[in-house]
């Protein structure tokens, strides 16, 4: 199961950002993750709650932004979502393509965290977003 090695990763990422910047807490993580990734995202909320354990990253949630796969053909500037399986041939011309514009995305896009810095009459946290 590759998304545990995804988790873990992500997990290593944010939480050497958060502890860099003095943060207390991470509350959630938005990650872009493209159809044609080959994640599953159920999946990889399960492992990135284990892979949470015992970090800054404790009860945070994981917010994953699914993103459509598409491709353009060159010779006819047409361009479709792929699917999947994936459909790599143009609709209009029927010619086969490789250029896929979006789908294999897995990245982080945003985290919020608690940075520590809030005056001690505050009762809320602050709430940092990088």
């Amino acid at each position: 199961m590759h998304e545990m090695s995804i988790a873990v990763a992500v997990v290593g990422q944010v939480e050497e950002a958060a502890l860099a910047v003095g943060a207390t807490a991470v509350r959630s993580v938005l990650l872009q993750v493209g159809e044609l990734a080959g994640v599953v995202p159920e999946a990889l909320d399960f492992c990135f709650q284990l892979a949470c354990a015992d970090t800054v990253l404790a009860d945070c949630e994981l917010i994953v932004e699914a993103v459509p796969g598409r491709a353009r053909c060159r010779p006819c500037a047409s361009d479709w979502p792929v699917g999947l399986p994936p459909s790599l041939s143009c609709p209009q011309c029927g010619t086969p393509t490789a250029e896929l514009l979006a789908g294999r995305e897995l990245q982080i896009v945003s985290v919020r965290w608690e940075d520590g810095t809030a005056p001690t009459d505050t009762p809320e946290p602050d709430l940092q977003e990088c």
